[in-house]
């Protein structure tokens, strides 16, 4: 994910630079994209029934804040303009930040969907059997004998 965000960040500082009038819609479009990749990361990860997704995704978040923010001042020096290392400590402390939260809130709300989807996904399952076996003429469940 902080590869993802700095990848991100230079091309939005380039993009800035090439088209300074148009910026705002490709700001917007970006931040949809960062969005939608931690949200349905986090999706799957509680689809397939990764062990401790909570945990494992907050401790990304706070990588992906740290991490971005060097690779971007790093990036942004290389391709884009003369960015120094002046520019790190607004990186480190407020654009961290963001990129934390931009990670941890939507992969929060994909865990959740992960969730949803495994739920129903489960029941749709266990109709299918309640089915079969109605089909064979035999108990959906078995139950005591009295």
């Amino acid at each position: 994910m902080a590869v993802v965000h700095a990848a991100a960040e230079t091309l939005r500082a380039d993009f800035g630079v090439a088209h300074p009038t148009s910026r705002t819609l490709f700001e917007a479009l970006t931040l949809g994209v960062l969005v939608g990749v931690a949200a349905v990361w986090g999706a799957v990860d509680r689809w397939r029934g990764l062990e401790d997704a909570g945990r494992t995704w907050l401790i990304a978040s706070l990588v992906a804040g740290w991490g971005s923010a060097v690779l971007g001042v790093v990036g942004k020096s290389v391709f884009v303009d003369q960015t120094g290392v002046a520019d790190l400590g607004a990186a480190l402390t407020g654009g961290a930040a963001f990129t934390a939260l931009l990670v941890l809130i939507p992969a929060a709300i994909g865990l959740g969907a992960g969730n949803w989807i495994r739920s129903t996904r489960a029941s749709a399952d266990t109709d299918e059997e309640e089915d079969a076996g109605a089909q064979r003429g035999g108990p959906t469940r078995s139950r005591p004998r009295s």
